[in-house]
C-alpha cells in the first residue's frame, strides 16, 4: 500500500493486482505526488487524465475507453466487499466503509447501459465538492497529459448514443477516448431532491449581467436556476473556447458603441474542466486583456481542495466557489456584484 500523498490521495497496489493495473496504479501514485509540477499546468490549457474501460459491450462488440481528471481521483483499488442498500438507483451497487466513512458505489457500466459479462474488479475513488464516491470499472490503463485543445465537443452521434454522458472526446492511437460527465452521473444517482436549495435565494433589484461557461448540462441547468432565482440576466457558452470567442465579440461591440465592457458584463463565472479551452486559460486571457478590466472572474468547480483554488489564484481568479451549492453561489455572486452596497 502506497503512503499518503501530499494531496491526501492514496493508491492501493495489492500484490495480486494484474500487471496492467499495477502499471496504472504506480503511474497514478507517482503523478499524484508531483503537486508542484502539476501546479504549472494552470494557464497552459493542459490536463492529466486517468484512462479506464468499462468492458466490452455484448450488444455492440465495442470496448469503450473513458477518461477522468486525475485531480478528482483519490484512490484506485481492487473492489472491496460492497454492502447493498435499499431503495437505491439500479446503478448504485451499495456502500463500502472506507477508513471509517460510508461511500456510495456506482457501477459505471450499468449507468451507461453497457452490458458486460465480467464483474468490475477495480474501483476508482473520486472526490467532488468534499463528497467521496466509488466508481466500478473493468480496468484502469494509464495517465496521459493532454492539451485541452485536443479535447473536442462530442459530435451529436456520440451525444445521442451516450445520452449526454460525454462532455469531450479525443483520439489517442486510433482509439476514441471520452471524458465522462461525472457531475451528471452523480446528479442522477443521488436520491436527494435539490429543489429546497433555491427556495431561500433572494432576488436582487439591481440590474446585473453574468456570462458563464460550463460544459456540463447538469451544471448549466443549476447555474441557470440560481441566476433565475436571483433575477440576474445571463448568457453562456459550453466551453472556454466558445466563451472566449463570444466575450471577444461582446468586447468589440462595446468598443464600437463607446462603452466599457464592464458596464455590459458584470462578472464571468467559469468552470475549470472544459474541452478546447479550460477555465484557467480562459481566466488568463481575460485578465491579460485590458478590455476586460473591472470584470471579476469567479471560478465554479467540482474540483475540491486548496491546491485547485491556488491554481485559480495563479492565473488571476478573483474568487472560488464549489459547484452544486446554489445558496453559496448566490451569496458569493451578491458579494462580488456589490449588491446592497
Amino acid at each position: 500500500m502506497a503512503p499518503d500523498t501530499p494531496n491526501n490521495r492514496r493508491i492501493d497496489t495489492p500484490n495480486d493486482t494484474p500487471k496492467k493495473h499495477d502499471a496504472a496504479e504506480v503511474s497514478v501514485s507517482e503523478l499524484l505526488k508531483k503537486i508542484d509540477a502539476r501546479t504549472k499546468l494552470a494557464g497552459t490549457n493542459k490536463l492529466e487524465i486517468l484512462l479506464f474501460s468499462l468492458g466490452e459491450d455484448q450488444r455492440t462488440g465495442r470496448k469503450e475507453v473513458f477518461g477522468i481528471n486525475v485531480f478528482k481521483v483519490r484512490e484506485v483499488m481492487r473492489t472491496p466487499e460492497i454492502t447493498s442498500a435499499p431503495e437505491m438507483p439500479s446503478s448504485v451497487e451499495g456502500m463500502v466503509s472506507l477508513r471509517g466513512a460510508l461511500v456510495p458505489i456506482i457501477d459505471l457500466a450499468k449507468y451507461a447501459g453497457i452490458v458486460t459479462e465480467k464483474k468490475p474488479e477495480i474501483m476508482i475513488v473520486t472526490e467532488y465538492n468534499g463528497h467521496t464516491q466509488g466508481f466500478l470499472v473493468e480496468a484502469v490503463d494509464t495517465i496521459l497529459r493532454l492539451d485541452w485543445s485536443a479535447m473536442r465537443v462530442p459530435p451529436e452521434m456520440i451525444t445521442n448514443r451516450m445520452g449526454g454522458l460525454v462532455t469531450a472526446v479525443t483520439e489517442l492511437n486510433n482509439t476514441l477516448v471520452m471524458m465522462m460527465d461525472v457531475e451528471k452521473v452523480l446528479a442522477e444517482t443521488s436520491l436527494t431532491d435539490d429543489a429546497h436549495h433555491f427556495l431561500n435565494i433572494e432576488p436582487i433589484k439591481e440590474e446585473r449581467m453574468i456570462f458563464f461557461a460550463d460544459d456540463s448540462v447538469v451544471a448549466r441547468k443549476q447555474i441557470e436556476r440560481t441566476l433565475d432565482a436571483m433575477n440576474v440576466k445571463y448568457a453562456y457558452a459550453i466551453n472556454g473556447m466558445r466563451a472566449w470567442d463570444e466575450l471577444q465579440r461582446m468586447a468589440a461591440q462595446a468598443d464600437l458603441s463607446g462603452r466599457k465592457l464592464c458596464d455590459v458584463v458584470n462578472l464571468v463565472l467559469t468552470d475549470v474542466e472544459m474541452p478546447e479551452m479550460d477555465g484557467y486559460m480562459l481566466t488568463k486571457l481575460i485578465k491579460s486583456d485590458p478590455r476586460f478590466a473591472g470584470i471579476p472572474v469567479l471560478m465554479h468547480s467540482s474540483l475540491s481542495g486548496n491546491s485547485n483554488q491556488k491554481l485559480g489564484e495563479s492565473v488571476g481568479v478573483d474568487a472560488y466557489v464549489s459547484k452544486f451549492e446554489p445558496q453559496k453561489l448566490a451569496i458569493k455572486l451578491r458579494e462580488m456584484l456589490h449588491i446592497g452596497k
